[in-house]
């Protein structure tokens, strides 16, 4: 199982990784990221969280992916996904904003 963790161009979120210390770590960002970053595999594209099926496309995301563990970072992704939390729960996917649980 995976665990995924947003805005993966900031540096509190390769913090996190770096404390999580797992081979098991997905960086993702909806942002624009160079290509280069996309290429070594642990790295994806996000969707738009201003999206109106954003919660359905992360759900299918987190699904495809094996992902039992999302760490938010961004605002609108917090404000979009924590009200789909007990949705996410319900597929054993834990919804966290960054700093909550480590």
């Amino acid at each position: 199982m995976s665990i995924l963790i947003t805005a993966a161009n900031s540096a509190p979120a390769y913090k996190l990784k770096n404390l999580l210390n797992s081979d098991h770590v997905i960086m993702g960002d909806h942002m624009d990221l160079p290509d280069f970053m996309f290429k070594p595999g642990k790295f994806i594209r996000l969707p738009d969280p201003k999206s109106d099926i954003y919660t359905h496309e992360m759900l299918t995301l987190c699904l495809d992916m094996g992902v039992e563990t999302v760490y938010l970072f961004r605002q609108a992704e917090i404000d979009v996904l924590l009200k789909a939390e007990t949705l996410f729960n319900e597929y054993s996917i834990k919804i966290l904003v960054e700093g909550n649980e480590l």
